[in-house]
């Protein structure tokens, strides 16, 4: 216990006296988990909108796919994608591997099932009663879609949420693809497991810390303006 306590006060004192380690490796962590955020929601979020408001072969079999895709290890996305950025791979004479890039790429393939399939099912909710109104009233298609992604505002931005969660707490892939780099790849989650190896618990406590702290704030953020935009 007295252990723990030490371990505890030395890492908020890390924190305080904003330590350069520690900053650059919350800085890394940040970079790539909103960049990978962003991209798999441009990707993602209207990828979810055609197909739950599209009707064409085989969507059933998609949504089933998408949804499978929700368990898939994060393991088996680090070495597909390492196949495939290795020195080796189809994509080798770009030198990505054990880069920041290398990371992002893992983590958009990682997140844009939970997008798209969040996406799909905040739209499934939505009345199909709005649609048809919309459409009464002279709304073009472009209009509509404003209407109904309006209604379909806070499932979205939990499927964002849910991703970024995702991604910020994320090892395997930063781990396989990123190296661990002091000062380029290492993130939170990867510099904690070297902290533990190492048997060295102050930094790892710090950067758990922050860690539920950016979560807490995210999902604190999404809690207030759900409330503000209903009440």
């Amino acid at each position: 216990m007295i252990f723990f306590g030490d371990s505890l006060i030395s890492a908020l004192m890390l924190m305080f006296t904003l330590d350069s380690e520690l900053l650059d490796i919350v800085h890394v962590s940040l970079n790539v988990s909103l960049t990978s955020t962003v991209i798999a929601g441009i990707i993602g979020l209207p990828a979810g909108f055609i197909i739950s408001t599209g009707e064409f072969p085989l969507k059933r079999a998609l949504i089933t796919i998408l949804n499978t895709l929700l368990a898939l290890p994060t393991v088996v996305i680090g070495l597909f994608v390492y196949v495939l950025i290795s020195r080796n791979g189809v994509f080798g004479v770009y030198d990505l591997l054990y880069t920041q890039k290398a990371i992002i790429i893992g983590q958009i393939i990682l997140i844009i099932p939970i997008m798209t399939t969040f996406t799909i099912s905040a739209i499934s909710r939505i009345d199909t009663r709005y649609r048809k109104t919309a459409m009464t009233l002279g709304a073009d298609q472009f209009q509509t879609a404003l209407v109904i992604l309006k209604e379909a505002r806070f499932g979205i931005t939990a499927a964002i949420v849910a991703a970024f969660g995702r991604v910020i707490s994320e090892i395997g892939i930063c781990m396989m693809l990123g190296g661990n780099i002091s000062g380029y790849t290492r993130t939170m989650t990867t510099a904690m497991a070297l902290q533990y190896d190492k048997g060295e618990f102050v930094l790892a406590i710090a950067l758990g810390i922050i860690l539920l702290s950016i979560s807490l704030a995210v999902n604190i953020l999404f809690t207030y303006f759900q409330g503000k935009s209903t009440g």
